[in-house]
């Protein structure tokens, strides 16, 4: 809340001080998430990370079937082998279901790492037209309204949607 009344009092200062030097104010907005969506780097990023997941999937997979082999080999033979032996295999049952574990956290954190990787140059790319725009349209702020929170509370219809000419400036039809 006390963030809203900074937000509100720089705001307000910004147009008092606009009006009071006989300048108008002039705020844009973009949906920074649509613009990344229709971006064609976004489509080569999706599809490389599409492929990491498979590959990590197809891992597990392999690693989940090697364990269901063991275990039912040593449901079988249970009650035949000796206890040193059942307990050896229990134990290995149970090293690879901790293996599996380990598997499935460490890939989660480098998918996540990767996605981050990937993503980061688009934002920045996208981040970059935003401000070249506003630079050349000679807007304040530019406010990005993606999300249902957004940052902005109300936007006039004189608000500039900068979209259409960050689209231009990254030659997105």
């Amino acid at each position: 809340m006390r963030n809203l009344s900074k937000f509100v009092a720089v705001i307000s200062f910004i147009l008092i001080a606009g009006t009071a030097l006989g300048q108008e104010a002039k705020f844009g907005h973009i949906d920074l998430q649509a613009l990344i969506q229709v971006m064609p780097e976004r489509t080569k990023a999706e599809a490389d990370y599409t492929k990491q997941v498979q590959e990590l999937e197809d891992q597990l997979g392999t690693m989940q079937k090697e364990l269901e082999s063991k275990y039912s080999e040593y449901i079988a033979k249970r009650d035949s082998l000796s206890e040193i032996v059942r307990s050896a295999r229990e134990n290995d049952i149970q090293e690879l279901q901790q293996r599996i574990q380990n598997f499935q956290m460490v890939a989660q954190q480098q998918l996540q790492q990767k996605q981050n990787e990937m993503l980061r140059p688009i934002f920045e790319k996208a981040q970059t037209a935003v401000g070249e725009v506003g630079k050349e349209k000679g807007l304040i702020y530019v406010f990005d309204v993606s999300g249902e929170l957004g940052t902005v509370l109300y936007r006039s219809n004189e608000s500039l949607d900068v979209m259409p000419f960050v689209k231009q400036k990254l030659g997105i039809q």
